[in-house]
């Protein structure tokens, strides 16, 4: 893979405020949701100072974009304080918007603290990869879904237990999985911070269909980001190894409900999302 992920997130300045993120590498159909994010992200943060990292996003997306095709993006600034930083940026394809986000920088200071603890799960050297795993059970599993994953990807996912299309057990909407880059990302906190907002977008959706057995890959579903929201708590490395927990509270009217918390292997607390997707079952729908 190289530098896939880098230079996917290396997003080339065009003009004052004007920005531009490659098409997706060997990209077809739509692009994925947070390669959007991500590269909307870097662009606001290019346009701050380094001592004011990122803390938070807030992302809506309108259209479906295209993965062969080139973004544009569009910073406003917004506001530059003492404390804060806040900036708006809305992507752009064929002349038309695809995504909407504000995100808001905020310089280090002391405060008081707690976190949520880290759960009690298998550590990634003891887990297969989603690739082994399809391996292990290609004759089971849909032939696209095969293909997804077989195609070079710049994650590497090591899930806690199975999920659909793995597994069609019906359970609780809660699942984890180890995540990390597959390639060094180099030094920049920013750009660690741009790769978890892309990677943030990996499995986050289809959480809140676990108890319905279902996932994207279904014939009867249809799945949508509607909204994404990351908050980043502390500094971390995206090619070293995170701990994604997600949970859903609730689904319905065709919509599903999902949060998400990242921890490092030695247990901080370093970044948490939330997410509401479409997930609408074309065989209520009509």
């Amino acid at each position: 893979m190289g530098q896939w992920l880098h230079e996917v997130l290396d997003v080339e300045q065009v003009e004052q405020n004007y920005f531009r993120g490659i098409a997706t590498p060997q990209g077809r159909g739509r692009s994925f949701g947070g390669q959007v994010i991500g590269q909307a992200l870097m662009s606001a943060i290019r346009t701050v100072g380094a001592d004011r990292p990122v803390h938070s996003l807030h992302a809506y997306f309108m259209r479906p974009g295209d993965a062969t095709q080139p973004v544009l993006y569009q910073v406003e600034r917004d506001r530059d304080g003492r404390s804060f930083a806040t900036r708006r940026v809305i992507a752009v394809q064929a002349g038309k918007p695809i995504l909407n986000l504000a995100a808001s920088f905020h310089g280090d200071e002391p405060g008081l603290e707690h976190q949520y603890g880290m759960p009690d799960v298998p550590g990634p050297d003891a887990l297969k990869t989603d690739e082994q795993i399809g391996e292990d059970m290609a004759e089971q599993l849909p032939a696209d879904f095969l293909t997804w994953l077989r195609s070079p990807r710049p994650i590497e996912i090591r899930p806690v237990g199975l999920r659909p299309p793995f597994s069609r057990e019906e359970r609780a909407p809660e699942h984890a999985m180890w995540m990390r880059a597959t390639s060094s990302l180099g030094d920049d906190p920013a750009m660690h911070r741009a790769a978890l907002a892309y990677t943030s977008d990996y499995g986050l959706l289809t959480t809140c269909m676990l108890p319905f057995g279902k996932t994207f890959t279904d014939p009867d579903m249809q799945f949508a980001s509607l909204d994404h929201a990351v908050w980043f708590h502390d500094d971390f490395r995206m090619d070293e190894w995170l701990l994604y927990v997600m949970d859903s509270p609730w689904a319905g009217g065709a919509r599903g409900f999902n949060r998400g918390q990242i921890f490092t292997q030695d247990g901080r607390l370093v970044a948490s999302t939330a997410q509401e997707g479409l997930v609408r079952n074309t065989d209520l729908n009509g």
